[in-house]
């Protein structure tokens, strides 16, 4: 068996990566077990490493860790998901309205050159899904908040284990994009109050489709 070649960084965090992506792309399915003596083979590495990458992943609520069983790929009940889009919706809702206050012009034409990119990334979900992400984590950027921006990374990645399920509703990609039109339409006016509301609809609509 071929052994993969890691980079220099810290080895089990190379490991965390390297199974986190595997798990966004589905190569790990939800509720799957985690072979460890097959991966630490394939990785050429001891289990040691390994299990510290599988409790960055536990951490991350990506893999949850079972009593006497082992790592699985974390299955996110209905309950988990509105759980996570009622956090999402509090924060980014907090941090569009830090940034309809804040924001200098030049920032927002960032954002708004983000959302050009989104309209033209309509016909390819990946892509959406690719850049959808990159307006709202440059969003949270602009407010400033770095444990903000923590958690919220933290529960996208749980977020992603259900990942392009919302957009896979008839119509959703559009209604996606309108929602984040009106969003920028709050900022560019500078007013907080609409930014939170425009952001707060976004991530109900977004967890209707999903659910």
């Amino acid at each position: 068996m071929s052994v993969l070649t890691l980079s220099p960084r810290a080895l089990y965090e190379e490991v965390a990566e390297q199974l986190r992506q595997r798990i966004f792309r589905r190569e790990l399915e939800p509720g799957s077990w985690i072979d460890e003596l097959k991966i630490a083979e394939e990785f050429g590495i001891s289990r040691t490493p390994l299990r510290e990458a599988l409790k960055v992943l536990a951490a991350e609520g990506l893999v949850t860790m079972k009593l006497r069983r082992g790592a699985y790929v974390t299955e996110v009940s209905d309950k988990d998901l509105r759980d996570v889009y009622h956090l999402l919706a509090l924060l980014e809702s907090d941090a569009a309205g830090v940034v309809a206050a804040r924001a200098t012009d030049a920032q927002l034409q960032e954002l708004q050159a983000l959302h050009a990119d989104l309209a033209a990334a309509v016909g390819d979900r990946d892509r959406f899904f690719a850049t959808n992400e990159r307006f709202h984590m440059r969003l949270l950027e602009l407010a400033d908040n770095r444990w903000r921006n923590q958690m919220v990374a933290d529960l996208r990645k749980v977020m992603k284990l259900h990942r392009h399920n919302s957009l896979l509703k008839q119509g959703r990609i559009a209604d996606s994009l309108e929602e984040h039109a009106l969003i920028l339409q709050a900022l560019h006016r500078r007013d907080p109050r609409a930014a939170v509301e425009a952001t707060r609809a976004h991530f109900e609509q977004g967890l209707e489709a999903a659910a």
